[in-house]
């Protein structure tokens, strides 16, 4: 399967899932010379950066082990930049979203999603 294609699914799947969460989405694939942040949402009290990890399985760990120290660091980077853009009063956050989809893009997927997976270390 497409890689790209499924990649796209599952930042689809999870801006659903935001939505339905009471979140407005208000960015997607934001990139800076730092790197890109998956999705950028807000509510009332939060406007979250999320990266999303999808995989088939956890045979080789879960999803958020993937977001290592080093694509933290691009990930926060790269929201000073968004936010240098677009002040914001709001609480800033950085959460993960695991989909685990074992037949690609089908229904048969599960989601969880991490809040405060790391903290951004100027937040």
């Amino acid at each position: 399967m497409n890689t790209l294609l499924l990649g796209r699914w599952g930042e689809a799947t999870a801006a659903e899932y935001l939505r339905k969460k009471k979140f407005k989405l208000i960015d997607v694939n934001f990139r800076s010379r730092f790197g890109e942040i998956d999705l950028i949402a807000e509510n009332k009290k939060f406007v979250i950066f999320v990266e999303v990890k999808l995989r088939k399985n956890e045979d080789f760990g879960r999803a958020s082990e993937f977001v290592t120290l080093s694509k933290q660091k691009k990930i926060t980077a790269t929201a000073r930049v968004w936010l240098s853009r677009n002040p914001t009063e709001k609480v800033v956050r950085f959460d993960v979203i695991e989909i685990y989809a074992p037949d690609g893009i089908s229904e048969n997927f599960s989601l969880n999603h991490i809040e405060n997976a790391f903290y951004g270390s100027e937040f």
